[in-house]
């Protein structure tokens, strides 16, 4: 017996938090956590796009992060102590620095901006990264708003954004893609 994909209670306008909050479905919060599940659609699709392994494990993680952001975000601030919530970890932070050493240890140092493009997985990394720095925005904007975000969770987006502008870079250079230097006009 399957279930019903469909509850039709939304049909008004409204959806619940986690914790059975009721808010429009305009609510900053519901932006902010359908955009981090935009971000995880993106990442599912550059992970199908590359051959490199090492980079699809990590996708994997960050993927798994995402949903943790995700429950964080769509969780009900004021009933959230009582809920059992997977928390975001320093340690996720840190995953995401030391895979942005371990790729620019390969790259060629940056000396001029990079237009997206020469290849797909490029260019669609390169559209994850905006995805992020959007989400990144909203979470400052729920901040300032007084809609409680986790810091950890603005400090993960943060660096996931430049982890994946340096992904960009890194599956370029294994594709042997020559990067494009933006040169403005004079």
């Amino acid at each position: 017996m399957s279930v019903k994909i469909y509850t039709k209670t939304g049909d008004l306008g409204k959806t619940s938090l986690i914790g059975g909050t009721k808010v429009p479905k305009n609510h900053l919060r519901i932006e902010t956590y359908g955009t981090m599940d935009e971000l995880n659609s993106y990442i599912g699709l550059v992970n199908d796009l590359i051959e490199d392994v090492p980079s699809k494990i990590i996708l994997k993680e960050i993927q798994d992060r995402l949903f943790t952001v995700g429950s964080s975000l769509a969780c009900d601030p004021d009933k959230e102590p009582l809920m059992k919530i997977p928390d975001l970890k320093e340690a996720d932070v840190l995953l995401l620095e030391n895979e942005i050493d371990r790729m620019n240890e390969v790259l060629p140092p940056m000396k001029h901006f990079i237009l997206p493009g020469g290849h797909v997985a490029v260019s669609t990394t390169h559209v994850a990264r905006c995805i992020c720095r959007r989400a990144e925005r909203l979470c400052v904007n729920m901040q300032q708003h007084e809609l409680f975000v986790e810091p950890l969770v603005i400090k993960y987006v943060n660096r996931l954004s430049d982890y994946l502008f340096v992904l960009s870079r890194y599956i370029a250079h294994l594709l042997q893609v020559q990067e494009v230097a933006w040169k403005p006009r004079i």
